[in-house]
């Protein structure tokens, strides 16, 4: 049986629970546990493939298939592990389980409640996902905050776990916010106060607190969160704002906050003084390498391309500093005006037309003036168009968004067509394609293998047109016989592809993508 780890946030959502469940685990992973991160979330989706991202922000792809919360992004870039679809719980999930063994006879007449029958399967899927992995550690993200109806079911499990568990198989860290109060210079406790009160109406009792905050928490914060809390003083640990999210290990390594959980659950020690990891921390800290502009859709959003900025920062530290990042928004979008100054431009996915015609332009303005581009999902089909409409002179477009009689470069896949269902219904996960060209040089190796989330393709019909004026092909899916690369080799650097390998970048071993992206943007 594994050991439990509980992250559980009270005040108000957004204080980065995924990021201290992740950092935990990281200096947890340096003491040779094999870590298992799992996160629950209280809505009723069964994932959040078909949330808009201003509901809840990127929707993160593993290599399954499964969409599942954006914290797996950090949970894989941290601990440079695949993850694994039944490692997100969504309430929709865990109820669709349920009534389905109600309705096949599996609870023999009784009456199905939530307790017992819902939190039963929600503690089993906890230990299945564990005994798959044989994990030595459990680290369980309950998301939302204390007090959220949706999430009483997922505190009322972890209460049942930890009181069937001994002491020392369970922990519980619970995340607060502590505002600083300007006019009269101190931070504020009863905030975390209350929270711990309304986390003992559950039935549970905090090992660790950690305050989130603008500043260090003083002295005397923690005192008073040690005191009315009830949790001895060490265990009180500080989140001050900080410039890179990869410093936040570092800081609780120098609170000893890994220590104080091992202390209690009996783990090994830990050699490793993260010394990579401190180097890679300290390049994001110097000079920015390239400055590079992501034009997209959803630019009003932070955690639209979450992803997407991680791995150009982990290909910046590749490169010995750090990255300067600027959203573009591409409606009534004036390229050589937005893009003057910029080093390096993505396109990201997305889906629709709006911004679309903006996209297309630039690609035409990377492509004509050798500047820097990548184009991830979206952005390859719209590089296509561009070269289609510029080069070949055709009346190119996408059937996503076509209007009237058009050459459609870009179509939905044969086996999309017929799809009624919108959730999980998209080409998912992870796919192999048979690399050449400059493509082939950036990873080294014949095949690769990168995540995708698409209905729509590059048209077979008009491959052999767009090769004989110049666009390349550079990879294909040889069992769909599938677009997966494109490429303007004339140019230092103009790369689109159908997947999303910002999904497979981690902080300790970027993607080559990416890394090859930022040294032609460095030139």
């Amino acid at each position: 049986m594994p050991k439990w780890i509980f992250v559980t946030g009270g005040v108000l959502s957004g204080l980065g629970k995924g990021l201290i469940s992740a950092s935990i685990s990281k200096l947890l992973q340096e003491r040779d546990q094999e870590i298992v991160p799992l996160k629950c979330d209280g809505y009723l989706n069964v994932d959040p493939g078909t949330m808009n991202p201003h509901e809840h922000g990127e929707v993160f792809v593993l290599d399954d298939g499964t969409e599942v919360d954006m914290d797996f992004g950090h949970y894989e870039r941290f601990l440079d592990i695949t993850g694994e679809g039944n490692w997100n719980l969504t309430s929709g999930k865990i109820f669709q389980e349920v009534i389905d063994k109600e309705r096949e006879g599996e609870y023999l007449g009784k009456t199905v409640q939530m307790v017992p029958h819902v939190t039963d399967e929600i503690k089993d899927s906890w230990k299945q996902a564990a005994e798959q992995k044989d994990a030595d550690i459990v680290a369980v993200e309950v998301g939302g905050t204390v007090g959220d109806i949706e999430n009483m079911l997922y505190l009322e499990a972890v209460r049942q776990l930890r009181s069937e568990l001994p002491s020392e198989d369970t922990f519980h860290i619970h995340a607060t916010l502590v505002p600083f109060l300007e006019t009269t210079g101190e931070q504020k406790t009863k905030p975390t106060q209350h929270s711990v009160k309304e986390l003992r109406e559950t039935g549970l009792e905090p090992d660790m607190i950690v305050g989130r905050s603008e500043q260090e928490l003083q002295d005397e914060t923690v005192e008073k969160i040690s005191l009315f809390c009830d949790v001895p003083e060490k265990a009180v640990i500080s989140d001050p704002n900080m410039e890179q999210v990869y410093e936040l290990p570092l800081v609780f390594d120098e609170q000893d906050a890994d220590q104080i959980v091992a202390e209690k659950m009996n783990l090994p020690g830990r050699e490793n003084g993260m010394k990579d990891w401190r180097k890679r921390v300290q390049n994001l800290k110097e000079e920015p390498v390239a400055k590079v502009a992501i034009c997209g859709k959803y630019t009003d959003m932070d955690d639209s391309y979450v992803s997407v900025e991680a791995a150009l920062e982990h290909a910046a530290a590749e490169n010995g500093g750090s990255i300067e990042i600027e959203q573009l928004g591409t409606e009534d979008f004036d390229t050589e005006k937005e893009l003057e100054g910029f080093d390096g431009v993505i396109i990201p996915g997305g889906f629709g037309k709006r911004g679309v015609e903006g996209k297309i332009e630039t690609a035409k303005y990377c492509r004509e003036n050798n500047v820097p581009l990548l184009g991830l999902c979206y952005g390859l089909q719209l590089m296509t168009i561009e070269y289609a409409r510029n080069v070949l002179g055709l009346d190119a477009s996408s059937a996503e968004f076509a209007e009237g009689e058009k050459d459609l470069v870009i179509d939905e896949m044969p086996e999309q067509k017929d799809i009624k269902e919108m959730g999980g219904t998209m080409r998912l996960g992870s796919y192999t394609a048979e690399v050449e060209g400059q493509v082939r040089e950036i990873y080294g190796k014949k095949e690769v293998s990168e995540r995708h989330r698409h209905r729509y393709e590059v048209n077979n019909e008009y491959i052999e047109q767009l090769e004989n004026e110049g666009l390349k092909i550079s990879g294909k899916n040889k069992e769909k016989d599938l677009v997966e690369y494109i490429e303007v080799p004339e140019n230092d650097y103009y790369i689109g592809t159908q997947a999303h390998p910002e999904f497979t970048s981690r902080f300790a071993d970027p993607n080559p993508l990416y890394v090859s992206f930022i040294e032609s943007a460095m030139q």
